[in-house]
């Protein structure tokens, strides 16, 4: 099998022939348990222990990004067995979860014993050499070598680690990282000679709550963290439902296809179609770094502080959206206009079963005031830009293409928060508006909506934004000037 997938897709670290480094003795100690670390975790070990001529760690801190079942567990296990028998040093291993610490824990107690170690109780004055002491209480798992170093398994918290000083940092499950446990555990290897931070984990997913581990990418990414070493195994760009069952590609994103992750199994791990799953196998087995904030839903607060007292002044031009759902149940229709003060508003016409046919859509398209139309939506698209021609609107309505659509929705973001866009607190708008979640558009991180709740259709919310970016992207027509003599 080639060892392609060995290297990283992009990695921040630049060593040469003459570069020292401790990851050759850390895979050797490791060698004594039986057990062989792979290509792709040796070349980490000598990035992670590279040192300059003083001793010093030539990366402060180091991060990996990787698909979970890699065994990026091993290369912290090795570091701290090095870290332990041989630098004596005093060590906080911390995961998001007590089972992920307790796992780690267990695997470096495992490899102990493979190497030749012999647990000792703690209670002689003096242990043995090639013995350890282990506290096993779950949660608050420790390790001391005789004569070495000791480790404590933590689970993380936003207040834990304060007080205590620690010459290594683990950060496990590193997509958890938040800044207010960042606060907590920044300083805690402050005062160490030789402080090194080590943090590993996968791209953040819809669910997770960090937001460390996106900022330190970002600065690595810009050239503005010069002690940082980072490592990524990950695809460019969003791959679509259609490429994903090729095992050419898995392997090319997972270093340890073939080892420990067989091709059976990611196989198995396809299990739908929809935009969710999509996504969601693009970050966790692909290593795919979304480039918005999963996490920026519009609050009922921020939504209702546009909401208008009494119904504004209106300028002439009526703008129309229109969206057939991606499940082909319904339609909705909105509507926008510019106020007389500059603000565009929005409201929502009405959201029908598409069973119903179009002709409650053609009572409102006849209006002499309306300047556009946008239609978006496969299941029904088409059928009603022929229908109109059929009825005699003249208008041809606008199609938009997914780029045009990614930018109505970053518009429409904008717009809220700047506090450009009203409307009256339609109870269904706000229903949609203040339940929704971003979701990949494209291969380029763009982002549309879906909802939250099962029970709420997202495309009332996808046809307010069309008419919202008619009237924003629309030029307003100067009035006539009359020149009398």
């Amino acid at each position: 099998m080639r060892e392609d997938n060995q290297n990283p897709s992009y990695t921040n670290v630049v060593l040469t022939k003459k570069t020292k480094s401790l990851g050759a003795k850390a895979v050797r100690l490791y060698s004594f348990t039986g057990q062989k670390l792979m290509i792709w975790q040796q070349r980490q070990l000598r990035a992670i222990m590279a040192i300059d001529n003083q001793g010093q760690w030539k990366h402060m801190n180091y991060c990996i990004g990787l698909s979970r079942r890699n065994g990026k567990g091993e290369v912290l296990a090795a570091r701290e067995m090095y870290g332990l028998i041989v630098l004596n040093e005093k060590i906080c291993h911390t995961a998001h979860r007590t089972t992920t610490s307790h796992d780690a824990f267990n695997r470096l107690y495992n490899l102990l014993i493979k190497a030749g170690y012999q647990e000792h109780s703690k209670k002689k004055k003096k242990m043995p050499e090639r013995s350890f002491y282990a506290s096993k209480q779950y949660g608050l798992e420790h390790i001391e070598i005789s004569g070495g170093g000791i480790i404590d398994f933590r689970t993380r918290t936003n207040n834990g680690g304060l007080g205590e000083g620690f010459d290594l940092l683990v950060i496990d499950e590193a997509q958890e990282y938040t800044s207010k446990q960042e606060s907590a555990l920044l300083y805690t290897v402050s005062a160490s000679k030789n402080p090194q931070t080590i943090m590993v984990g996968t791209p953040p997913t819809v669910t997770s709550g960090g937001d460390v581990f996106v900022r330190i990418r970002n600065a690595v990414l810009n050239k503005k963290a010069p002690d940082t070493g980072w490592a990524e195994w990950s695809t460019p760009e969003m791959i679509g439902i259609d490429k994903l069952n090729d095992p050419k590609l898995w392997k090319r994103y997972n270093p340890s296809f073939g080892r420990l992750l067989k091709e059976r199994n990611i196989r198995n791990e396809i299990s739908g179609d929809t935009d969710d799953f999509v996504l969601d196998f693009n970050i966790q087995r692909l290593g795919f770094w979304c480039t918005f904030n999963q996490k920026s839903e519009f609050s009922e607060g921020d939504w209702n502080e546009l909401k208008l007292t009494k119904f504004p002044e209106l300028k002439e031009k009526r703008y129309i959206g229109i969206k057939y759902g991606k499940d082909g149940v319904n339609v909705a229709m909105s509507i926008a206009s510019r106020t007389k003060d500059g603000h565009i508003f929005v409201e929502s016409i009405a959201c029908e079963s598409i069973r119903a046919g179009n002709g409650w859509i053609f009572e409102y398209l006849y209006n002499p005031k309306i300047s556009k139309i946008a239609i978006d939506g496969a299941s029904g698209q088409k059928l009603l830009a022929d229908q109109m021609k059929e009825h005699g609107i003249k208008k041809p309505p606008i199609l938009p293409k997914v780029g045009e659509v990614i930018s109505a929705n970053a518009m429409f973001e904008q717009a809220v928060f700047s506090k450009d866009i009203v409307h009256m607190g339609q109870e269904s708008l706000k229903d949609v508006v203040t339940n929704c979640k971003k979701r990949l558009i494209g291969s380029q991180g763009g982002f549309g909506y879906s909802s939250l709740v099962d029970t709420y259709d997202i495309s009332i919310m996808d046809s307010m934004i069309l008419a919202f970016w008619l009237c924003a992207t629309t030029k307003e027509e100067r009035a006539k000037q009359s020149i009398s003599y």
